[in-house]
């Protein structure tokens, strides 16, 4: 048994998806639809640790991230077990927590997005789910996309196309307000999944 199933055994997570108990080498860094997250202290690994229901995701994470590792705009991974990987962990703001603390969000960072999407394209992959909570800017100001458990989908996802669109169109005006409080934000998520913002529907 590796030190890191030794550690994912310890993440007691019951039937509500509610956190039980971990380690004392781990501290919570993140909490997501189906996983939580912990950066491993003394290191800069993380572990992502599915609830019950989502282990099946592990797996195809942890594929997808492997085909991924020589793109250096997604994490390194560096073990995997039925309901968890481990992987780089990330020092940095999402571009939601940019939004929320009025960080700014440059054209370069939008720019290298693309780019990054199209390395992964180019490897036969489907870049979808797209949104502001799994592209971070690093503290050295570097774009690094996580969450990539949907690239095999073969829908036509929108939503980085929309999240230009409004970048275009909105944020890069004078007179948009570059810090956003995180509930307005979070209705908008909201209203853009119901499909009823008229300018960005599938």
């Amino acid at each position: 048994m590796t030190i890191y199933q030794e550690l994912a055994d310890t993440i007691i997570i019951n039937k509500k998806n509610q956190l039980i108990e971990y380690d004392d080498a781990l501290e919570l860094a993140g909490t997501g639809r189906s996983a939580f997250v912990f950066r491993i202290k003394s290191s800069e690994k993380a572990i992502k640790v599915f609830f019950p229901k989502f282990e099946y995701i592990a797996k195809e994470e942890a594929t997808i991230y492997m085909t991924l590792q020589d793109i250096s705009y997604f994490p390194t991974i560096y073990a995997s077990g039925l309901n968890y990987f481990v992987m780089d962990y990330i020092d940095g703001h999402t571009l939601f927590e940019c939004l929320t603390q009025g960080r700014e969000i440059t054209l370069a960072h939008i720019k290298e997005v693309d780019y990054a999407l199209s390395l992964a394209s180019k490897l036969g992959l489907n870049p979808s789910d797209i949104h502001l909570r799994n592209i971070i800017i690093t503290s050295k100001d570097e774009i690094i996309i996580i969450d990539v458990a949907r690239f095999r989908q073969t829908k036509n996802c929108k939503q980085w196309s929309h999240l230009k669109k409004a970048y275009h169109q909105l944020y890069r005006k004078r007179f948009f307000l570059k810090k956003i409080p995180a509930t307005l934000l979070n209705i908008v998520a909201f209203l853009y999944k119901k499909g009823i913002i008229p300018s960005y529907q599938s």
